[in-house]
């Protein structure tokens, strides 16, 4: 982001760093919640990483670049040089996106298993090993190859409410880009950060209508779609997978739950 953008960004070592003094976070990352502090990092994970002790990791991570106060942190598998930002009016974002292990939704999933049939077998059996893993909880603390991480703040000071409910609103532009852009909702291992401003304007609301809310969208779509462009454009190797199946990791959800009235 720009030095005029309402939450400074540096990036050293490999890790991204979003600042802003005094801020209030939410995440839904690792050690996620409500937080207090003057940054939030977002931090590039190399390929194989296997830790498990994520805030020794953390730690030793925000020292190696020279960043010595703690927040909420994301991790991705995504090198940092595809991270990009946007601004609009109160509201600034950042993004990392990389859909190597995506997360399918079917609307008809037997429809959509029986064209996931036509992909090779080896696809076939990396999702359904993927899927497992997903659904019996495996490495649910550790991002994959890919993940898309958002962090949007806004300068205004936001109700309770309004600053989970800008965490909604970007993780509702995060998948809506994804959809237009790769074809697939997300990943399986996407997290985002919203924060805001205490000193700010007080704002109760952050709807898709306001002025918070629909600079967040805005910000968003930008943000991922230049990441997505950075990471999968013509001037990269890299190509989005086609399906599941065709991905080195992921997920399809097929199973269908059971409808009534309440």
């Amino acid at each position: 982001m720009s030095e005029d953008c309402a939450f400074e960004t540096t990036v050293s070592e490999g890790v991204l760093r979003v600042r802003h003094e005094g801020a209030r976070w939410l995440s839904t990352g690792w050690s996620g919640g409500e937080w207090r502090a003057d940054a939030a990092d977002n931090v590039s994970v190399p390929e194989g990483f296997d830790r498990t002790d994520l805030d020794a990791y953390l730690a030793e991570r925000r020292r190696a670049a020279g960043f010595e106060d703690s927040g909420p942190a994301l991790l991705t598998g995504v090198d940092l040089r595809h991270a990009r930002a946007a601004r609009l009016g109160s509201v600034s974002a950042v993004a990392t996106a990389g859909v190597s292990n995506p997360a399918a939704l079917p609307m008809d999933p037997a429809a959509e298993s029986a064209d996931e049939s036509a992909d090779s077998v080896a696809g076939d059996e990396r999702a359904d090993s993927a899927s497992r893993d997903a659904e019996s909880g495996d490495d649910s603390t550790l991002p994959e190859v890919g993940t898309v991480n958002v962090v949007v703040g806004t300068e205004r000071s936001l109700a309770d409410g309004a600053l989970a409910n800008l965490l909604a609103v970007a993780v509702e532009a995060k998948t809506a880009t994804l959809l237009a852009t790769t074809g697939f909702p997300g990943t399986t291992s996407d997290a985002a950060i919203a924060a805001c401003d205490p000193a700010g304007e007080e704002v109760a609301f952050s709807g898709s209508a306001t002025e918070v809310g629909s600079s967040a969208r805005a910000c968003v779509r930008e943000a991922v779609r230049a990441s997505v462009e950075s990471r999968y454009g013509d001037r990269t190797d890299a190509t989005i997978p086609k399906s599941v199946g065709d991905a080195d990791h992921g997920v399809r959800t097929d199973r269908r739950a059971a409808v009534f009235n309440p």
